[in-house]
């Protein structure tokens, strides 16, 4: 039976708290970026607040499931940084109970919290997404005077700029108009000024009635238009009541009712999966259409009649030659030919054009059905994924508040948003396979996971710079140089005439080793690669130098400190195998550009080495002597 121990409680308050405030935050900065979208729809409009606060309650619905993991990510964070920089997770790990012991209340609540999440996507989403949409058409139907600004002109409808000096948002009348207009060319302008106004668009609202009172309409007249006498350059007419109308698209379209029934987003997992059999049976019908009318188009011989166009693309079908034929016919048939053959090829090329748009239309319909299904299950396996990068993470840093923790959050996110904005571009633009571009982030995310959890729960260091440091100079054969200064403080003085002759057999290894092994010359690959042997002899000299740096490093005398900084840090096995472990020597060989790249790097190495040890020979000779010398004055 499982018992719910102090422990779990208090760490799960502890989480809660947390996650109850970054959620809030969280919800709070993912609904004001959205906003921005729809800023337009809101300023303006004249709505009220039950309208507004439904546009936030549907909007805030859509979003909660994006907030989950962002929150999840922050809180365990926070929470496992208080409890480390409180040294509470020391104490925890002193009384035998593991990170993941400690953490396990929380993970049966992060599941709990990523099925939450689906049944948001699954079931409220949907229909959240389904009223968002239609209160977005409704308010693009509102009042379409209140699009009109005051004081300046407005040009959002077609060939007409509209001039309004004042509204009244109230009766919806519009003072002191004045409208410019140019319907065919410069020649053919109107101005039309008006004590007041007022719009209304019409049933299908592509189209604004605008009804003037008391104004006058000023027209230029073409020539055509009045006889060809240019004795009435214009017409001026004085009304009292006049209606136009005008051209004018809100943004509605009485297609969008239907699509808000058809989008993926207003869709069930389970009604995706359904709808999904029909929809790529659809797409594969057009598909298999397109193409078969362009094969068609190019390889089918058309209909003959009595047509001479039509008679020569029948026997250009089969095979005749059409040059000789068309050379034959007079002038006025070649000129029906041509213009036969142009028109023919226009009507195909826009029929392929139509139908190619279609089963574009259709295959990205697909795509986003796919799209969709599976973001319900990424979005939720990303609150587990967000956890265990949070809390190891936070238990490592040991660092509390709003911080560090704000810093690794955001610096988390921006490679998840990355990951996942390209990826589903990508595979909306049919370049990357949908599963591809939806799953990218979690295969990215889920090693992080892993690998801070494990760190963590051994208690590893991760930020260690120095050692990713040293990490990076070994693949790239870097070194570090020695920095050995004058102890402040020296017990006892090194054993000048044991060093010394540590160094004399140093330098007779050394004569020996460069006399068998020719480090100037290259070697077999067949034996770095597939044959087993490691240098031992190298690693033993180097053991030795080592020992005797160690033992004149608490010399006074400057001369040796000064030499001692001259001995070269021997790298003992690059310059045989390019690895230890002989299956990875192997499969390296094998791999014929990587084989290479390794055997150069091999070359150098023994280079480096042939130079390194002429360095020894030569800090040597100078340090035998002095250290002899040294060893003397002290037997005295």
């Amino acid at each position: 039976m499982l018992r719910i121990k102090k422990l779990d409680i208090f760490i799960a308050k502890q989480f809660g708290l947390l996650f109850a405030g970054t959620f809030f935050i969280c919800q709070f900065v993912l609904m004001m970026q959205f906003l921005w979208r729809y800023v337009d729809e809101l300023i303006g409009k004249g709505l009220t607040i039950d309208v507004l606060a439904k546009f936030f309650w549907y909007m805030g619905l859509m979003l909660m499931p994006q907030a989950f993991p962002l929150a999840i990510l922050l809180s365990s964070l926070i929470a496992f940084g208080n409890l480390g920089e409180s040294s509470e997770l020391t104490a925890i790990k002193a009384a035998g109970i593991s990170l993941m012991q400690a953490m396990r209340s929380l993970i049966f609540i992060v599941i709990c919290i990523a099925g939450l999440s689906y049944f948001f996507q699954d079931v409220i989403g949907p229909e959240a997404n389904r009223s968002f949409g239609r209160l977005l058409l409704a308010m693009k139907q509102t009042s379409p005077e209140l699009e009109i600004p005051e004081g300046i002109f407005y040009d959002g409808l077609p060939e007409t700029n509209l001039y309004v000096q004042k509204k009244d948002l109230e009766s919806g009348h519009l003072y002191g108009i004045m409208i410019y207009r140019r319907t065919g060319s410069y020649e053919d302008q109107a101005i039309i000024l008006a004590d007041s106004g007022m719009l209304q668009s019409t049933a299908e609202k592509k189209h604004l009635l605008l009804t003037l009172w008391n104004g006058e309409w000023f027209e230029n007249m073409r020539t055509q238009d009045v006889g060809g006498s240019a004795e009435i350059p214009y017409r001026r007419e004085t009304f009292s009541h006049k209606t136009i109308l005008l051209d004018y698209d809100g943004g509605f379209n009485m297609d969008d009712v239907s699509d808000l029934n058809h989008s993926a987003k207003v869709k069930s997992n389970s009604r995706i999966l359904h709808d999904l059999d029909s929809l790529q049976q659809l797409c594969d019908s057009v598909g298999k259409q397109a193409f078969r009318s362009a094969y068609e188009y190019t390889l089918m011989i058309p209909k003959v009649n009595k047509d001479d166009s039509i008679r020569v693309a029948a026997q250009l079908a089969k095979g005749i030659d059409v040059d000789s034929i068309y050379a034959k016919l007079s002038g006025e048939k070649k000129l029906r030919v041509a213009k036969e053959a142009v028109n023919q090829s226009k009507s195909v090329t826009n029929d392929l054009a139509m139908k190619t748009d279609y089963s574009d239309y259709l295959n990205r319909d697909v795509r986003m059905h796919k799209m969709e299904a599976i973001t319900k299950i990424t979005l939720s396996l990303s609150c587990i994924i967000f956890f265990f990068i949070g809390a190891p993470l936070g238990a490592i840093i040991r660092k509390g508040g709003l911080g560090v923790p704000v810093i690794v959050s955001v610096l988390v996110f921006i490679v998840y948003y990355i990951f996942e904005n390209s990826g589903m571009r990508m595979a909306r633009a049919d370049e990357w396979t949908v599963w591809f571009g939806k799953w990218i982030s979690t295969m990215v995310l889920a090693p992080l996971a892993i690998f801070f959890t494990y760190k963590a729960n051994k208690d590893s260091t991760v930020f260690n710079i120095d050692a990713y440091r040293m990490l990076m100079m070994r693949m790239l054969g870097l070194r570090q140089k020695r920095n050995i200064t004058r102890k402040e403080v020296i017990v006892s003085d090194p054993d000048y005439a044991l060093d010394a002759e540590r160094l004399k057999n140093i330098n007779a290894q050394i004569e020996a080793y460069s006399e068998e092994h020719k480090l100037l010359r290259w070697p077999s690959p067949i034996k770095v690669f597939f044959r087993p042997g490691d240098d031992h002899e190298i690693q033993r000299i180097s053991d030795e130098l080592e020992e005797a740096i160690e033992d004149l490093g608490y010399s006074r005398n400057r001369t040796i400190l000064h030499e001692l900084n001259n001995y070269p840090i021997l790298a003992t096995h690059a310059h045989t195998r390019p690895f230890e472990r002989a299956w990875l020597n192997v499969i390296t060989g094998l791999v014929l550009p990587v084989g290479i790249f390794f055997y150069c790097r091999m070359i150098r190495y023994r280079l480096r080495l042939y130079r390194d040890l002429r360095d020894i020979k030569a800090a040597s000779s100078i340090i035998i002597p002095t250290a002899i010398e040294l060893s003397e004055k002290k037997s005295q």
